[in-house]
């Protein structure tokens, strides 16, 4: 993980970030949402607006719905209540082009143990679409993420904080223009945590557009916040619904 590898790196996303080279996507809404998971209501009457470039950060305690929001904005979850809009269009109408649209980093960093990192995110280029160019695009993963030395190490001899990079170096691979990640730096290293910043930078100044969910300082400057705990139900719904 040489400093040449992550400055390579780096250099390359400053070059993603040209216009020509932009995300050519609207603006991702939702107004009155509610999530139910079990019989436990979590939020009720949420509403945000994401625009290209933004940057939106999920804050509150366990358990108010950050992971399970995220999961409603990339489609892998149905809102109990509300609506959510891509460019004006429902995305109800298309939950298959919502998830061609984003790309989901959770707790779990999908490393398979007896894959090189450089086999890990071929494979999820080939599943995600990588691209005119997939090596390329590899390649600029690696170095971004300042893991180019361990393209050829098997995931099982990776540290977490070394996984988390690879996790990370996925969104480059298969580029789309919504990030929704869920404490995307846990486990990082001060340079770690250095490449995720610059990365993030380039993908907004592409038009890219990403909402995270920490309990943490992600380092994404000008971020809006959502709180949670703003949309929880009183004891009185709680009672109702019970």
């Amino acid at each position: 993980m040489a400093k040449t590898d992550l400055d390579r790196g780096r250099h390359k996303l400053n070059q993603r970030s040209d216009p020509r080279q932009s995300f050519d996507s609207g603006s991702f809404a939702g107004a009155g949402l509610a999530c139910v998971r079990g019989d436990r209501l979590l939020f009720r009457g949420l509403g945000f607006v994401v625009k290209p470039g933004d940057a939106l950060v999920l804050t509150g305690p366990n358990g108010s719905g950050k992971s399970s929001l995220l999961r409603l904005m990339a489609g892998l979850l149905a809102p109990a209540a509300g609506h959510l809009t891509w460019a004006g269009r429902p995305v109800e109408a298309n939950r298959e082009a919502q998830r061609g649209r984003v790309r989901w980093l959770g707790h779990l960093d999908a490393v398979k143990p007896t894959l090189t990192v450089r086999e890990t995110l071929a494979l999820h280029g080939r599943l995600h679409g990588a691209g005119a160019d997939p090596a390329a695009a590899l390649d600029d993963a690696l170095g971004a993420l300042g893991i180019g030395a361990l393209a050829d190490t098997p995931g099982r001899q990776l540290s977490a904080g070394q996984r988390r990079r690879v996790a990370l170096a996925r969104l480059l691979v298969a580029p789309a223009p919504l990030w929704l990640l869920d404490e995307p730096t846990v486990g990082l290293d001060d340079a770690g945590f250095a490449a995720f910043g610059a990365v993030a930078a380039a993908h907004r100044a592409a038009g890219g557009a990403i909402v995270a969910a920490t309990h943490s300082d992600l380092g994404l400057g000008d971020a809006r916040r959502l709180t949670l705990a703003d949309f929880a139900p009183s004891a009185a719904e709680l009672e109702a619904a019970a």
